[in-house]
């Protein structure tokens, strides 16, 4: 195709647009409250993933020794446990370091009884901190360290804790909660692209005339086909950009609004760089192609002639 062609066909796009103003702005009306509710669906969902992430990420396992074990024996079973393959890190936790966290948990109104403890008469045991790349798998960490500690003919360990019971209702209410949100963002996508198809459908129709005539008069489908074409890549991309604005704008005043009350929650939103990088992608690539796929299917029909 020469450029001169292209050129043409870019400028009857861009015509057929401004000279069907009121078909035009219908489409874009319908791309944009389309693609708005599936962008605000799509950054719920990124960020209903992302909070439990970050509530699965702060589940640890707490490991207490006996009240009397040897140091050395501290140190024996911390590498154990750090030797397993999904253990990332794990930390010493002193006596003196479980008593200031005890007391910090308790409050200074409830905390009172524990004045009378220090150093010497410290009763809390010497425990560890574990944690895991994979939040799913503690359930299995902990089996391991309590087999760890069987193995160990002196029984070093005296307890194992990581939220029995608790845990697995957590972790089965933030996979609902992802699948929930993917089916819905599916579904949307799927509604938002047929309802914008048959919107730039009913502009092709009301044009069918115009087509007709082309090709009676011995314009070849090619020559009719790509203004279409064109005309609805354009409508397709003007709107979604329009969309993609008004999205992230509202979202970075939500991120602004939210930020002190849901880190006090310590959860946090993404970040809208990151966040408004891929809705604007889907959003953009979604509006253009749906534009592209409704014009070509539409005008397909009425160049039977």
């Amino acid at each position: 195709m020469k450029f001169s062609t292209i050129l043409r066909h870019l400028r009857e796009g861009a015509r057929n647009i401004i000279r069907n103003g009121w078909m035009s702005f219908a489409s874009m009306s319908s791309i944009f409250i389309s693609l708005f509710i599936l962008g605000v669906f799509v950054l719920l969902a990124l960020n209903v993933n992302s909070m439990a992430d970050q509530i699965e990420s702060r589940v640890q396992i707490r490991v207490f020794l006996q009240t009397d074990v040897e140091q050395a024996k501290v140190t024996e079973v911390q590498n154990k446990i750090g030797n397993l393959e999904e253990v990332s890190k794990v930390t010493i936790v002193s006596k003196e370091e479980g008593l200031k966290i005890l007391r910090d948990a308790m409050g200074a109104e409830n905390g009172d009884w524990l004045e009378g403890y220090n150093n010497e008469n410290n009763p809390l045991p010497i425990s560890y901190t574990v944690e895991v790349y994979d939040p799913q798998s503690v359930e299995t960490v902990a089996l391991k360290i309590d087999g760890i500690n069987k193995a160990d003919e002196t029984n070093p360990i005296n307890q194992i804790k990581y939220g029995q019971g608790t845990i697995e209702t957590l972790f089965k209410v933030t996979n609902a909660v992802r699948n929930i949100g993917f089916v819905i963002v599916i579904g949307l996508g799927v509604t938002a692209m047929l309802l914008i198809s048959n919107t730039i459908k009913m502009t092709i129709i009301a044009r069918r005339r115009e087509i007709g005539i082309m090709k009676l008069v011995g314009a070849t489908n090619a020559f009719i086909r790509w203004p279409f074409f064109i005309e609805g890549a354009l409508i397709g991309f003007v709107s979604s950009v329009l969309t993609t604005a008004a999205i992230l704008g509202s979202y970075a005043q939500i991120i602004k609004l939210t930020k002190l009350d849901l880190s006090l929650m310590m959860v946090n939103l993404i970040p809208l760089k990151e966040a408004g990088m891929t809705a604007a992608l889907l959003i953009i690539a979604i509006g253009t192609l749906i534009g592209i796929w409704g014009s070509t299917i539409s005008v397909r029909k009425y160049l039977k002639v």
